[in-house]
């Protein structure tokens, strides 16, 4: 029983120290991350008391605009911190490997699976979709003739799979940084859990080439969110 009472406050103050190293790091790109967060949580206070005065008790619908406060208050600030991490680290070699490490459960990820010379590189999902190979570099044609003998080489193992192929960028037909994450989670889901645990396993014999990803593309304190909304619809 002491034990749990110990781990309480230390838990406590992790939560916090992860909040403030977090609010440090959105800070850097976005200046008024903070007083924008709170100016949703005192909006949605008002709007409490507002409807208190109104239909009254007005002290009831202020303690019931209080979780509405935080809540508004917490969705903010996630947005914004997300939208900063994902600004950090855009155009950064391996900066798609890091979005693809926060998928949720159900998705297998295997960074730099394929690369050449000039640093482009393919990185692989697993999950219900399919296999869906991910291109990241410079230079749109050199990715996409890489992303072509990645879905060959992954044909070969897996000739009934569906292989999505995706480019990750600004420009036409690509998909940005911080909708890639939920851009796979929006792919149909042609697979059974079982068959995706089979393919996995069918994919451990291909292999993978040596890839030497630049380390650290992540700045210092940054840790990629999952959630935002859902983005277009991709290429197969």
């Amino acid at each position: 029983m002491a034990r749990k009472d110990e781990e309480a406050p230390a838990e406590k103050k992790g939560r916090i120290a992860q909040i403030k190293q977090t609010y440090r790091m959105a800070r850097r790109t976005d200046r008024w991350v903070g007083w924008i967060t709170l100016a949703y949580m005192l909006g949605a206070l008002g709007v409490a008391v507002l409807l208190g005065f109104l239909l009254g008790p007005w002290w009831m619908w202020l303690i019931m605009g209080l979780p509405s406060a935080l809540l508004a208050g917490a969705i903010v600030f996630g947005k914004r911190a997300e939208r900063a991490a994902y600004g950090q680290i855009e155009g950064s070699p391996g900066a798609a490997a890091a979005a693809i490490g926060t998928l949720r459960r159900g998705w297998d990820s295997t960074p730099g699976i394929g690369a050449n010379r000039h640093q482009d590189v393919v990185h692989r999902a697993v999950g219900r979709p399919g296999i869906v190979l991910i291109g990241e570099g410079e230079v749109h044609g050199r990715v996409a003739n890489l992303l072509a003998q990645e879905k060959k080489r992954h044909a070969r193992v897996a000739p009934e799979t569906p292989v999505y192929d995706i480019i990750v960028g600004r420009g036409e037909g690509q998909v940005p940084l911080p909708k890639l994450a939920k851009h796979l989670q929006k792919l149909p889901k042609n697979l059974r859990p079982g068959e995706v645990t089979e393919l996995r396993h069918r994919l451990r014999a291909l292999g993978t080439q040596p890839v030497g990803l630049p380390k650290g593309p992540l700045p210092k304190g940054v840790k990629l969110p999952t959630g935002g909304p859902p983005p277009s619809t991709g290429r197969r």
